[in-house]
Parts: structure tokens; sequence; C-alpha cells
């Protein structure tokens, strides 16, 4: 969370001084990394893990508790077809070519595939990159052309871990591309906590922007009769919605 160093510095939400998780205890969540989480964690993951947290950008993945979740959510699925908007290193990729069956697929999308190039040796390594489809571009153009080609409801899942103020937009264009009992998660959504705080909290101007958009994603989510929502507090806020119209 954001707080205010000795001579009244905001600092960021994230960054790499500080731990993706909600929890107010870090030894606590030592614990359930340590019992649940690494002792079941794939060695493909845990090498990408690895070589993301030496990045500059580390702080910025999926933590490798949430990867545990959404692998052990698409198997419960049976989820084949994926998009993923926002990839970075591919951790969060990975996880999924690791669940999905060996014919599945996962339409992989970023605005540039330079971070995704750090982790794709590792994707190859793990012999899953035959699944991921990577198209470089900004997102929405990406889904437009998506709908177009008529995938319209042929997707099970999609996962969103990209530009915060789009999310609304995504969520429009996703909702025409998953099909109907499958579901959209949301990364980031309670945003270090921030969007329970007083608005005066001391915020990075950023943060307070993203903090802002948040809130207004969630009060939409929250509104939508398409879609049945629930907002986990796992790593950073997830929030799912399995769309039922």
């Amino acid at each position: 969370m954001a707080s205010n160093g000795s001579a009244g510095e905001v600092r960021d939400v994230h960054s790499s001084e500080t731990t993706k998780t909600l929890l107010k205890s870090n030894d606590l969540y030592d614990y359930m990394l340590k019992t649940m989480v690494y002792p079941r964690e794939n060695e493909f993951m845990r090498e990408l893990r690895q070589i993301t947290n030496e990045h500059i950008f580390g702080f910025m993945s999926s933590p490798p508790d949430e990867g545990l979740v959404l692998s052990l959510l698409l198997k419960l699925m049976g989820a084949k077809r994926t998009i993923e908007v926002g990839v970075y290193t591919g951790c969060s990729v990975l996880a999924t070519a690791l669940a999905i069956p060996d014919d599945g697929r996962i339409v992989a999308i970023d605005v540039s595939r330079e971070y995704f190039d750090l982790g794709l040796p590792v994707i190859k390594k793990a012999g899953v990159a035959h699944k991921v489809d990577f198209r470089e571009g900004p997102a929405g153009p990406i889904l437009d052309k998506l709908i177009a080609d008529e995938d319209e409801g042929s997707f099970d899942f999609a996962f969103v871990d990209a530009d915060k103020y789009n999310y609304g937009n995504y969520h429009e264009q996703l909702l025409r591309l998953v099909r109907v009992g499958g579901v959209l998660a949301y990364d980031n959504t309670l945003w270090g906590g921030t969007v329970a705080m007083p608005d005066d909290t001391p915020l990075t101007e950023e943060d307070r922007k993203k903090r802002d958009s948040i809130r207004g994603f969630n009060a939409m989510i929250a509104a939508d009769t398409r879609v049945d929502p629930v907002q986990l507090p796992i790593a950073d806020g997830i929030t799912l919605c399995r769309r039922v119209v």
C-alpha cells in the first residue's frame, strides 16, 4: 500500500520493494507460499518466476499463488480456448498453457513482445509453446478483429492484466468472445487496498488515477446483470465474472 516516507514521500502502491498481497501479515503470506504454493509449483513456473523477479519490473507479474488459483480454475472448467490481455514475461500464459489440453489455444495479447521474449525460452522448454498465439499490438483492435473473424462465443476463459483505464472497454469486447458459462478474470481490482481508502489518502498521481478507474470498473461489474461476479482478495485482488447472458 502507499505510505509516507520519513520526509513525507508518497510511494508507489506497487514496486520491487512491496509484496503483492493484501494479507496484513507478511509472515502469514510467507507461510502460505512455503506450505501450499512452492511445494506444488511447476518447475518451469518456478524458473520463469525467478527470471521475472530479476527484472526491474518483476513486481508487475502475477504472483505464484495467483497462478495456482487460475490453473485450478481452468482445470475445473475444462477450459480449452483462452484469451490473455497483458502478457509481460508470460507467467500467467505459462500457467494457462500447462493447465489446458494439448490441443488448447491461448491468444496472448500485448503491446510489445520485448518482455514476453524473456519468458519464451522457458515456455518452449516446458513443451507448451505450440498452444500460444502471441499477438503484438494494442488489445482493443486485436479483440475487435477476433470479433470480426466470427470468433464470438468461442472462448472459455479470458484473463486481463493490462492498462486499467481500458478494463471497461475490454469487458464489453470479451463478453462477445467468451461463451455463456465461460469466465472473465480481471487482475488488480483492489489496487493495493487503495479502493477502500479515503479520497484524500496520500497517493502518487498515477496511483490515484488507477484507483479511481478501478473503483469505476468495480461499480460497473457489480451492476452488470450479464455476469455473475465474485471479487477475491488474492494477490492484488482478482474479479471473476461468469458470463450468464
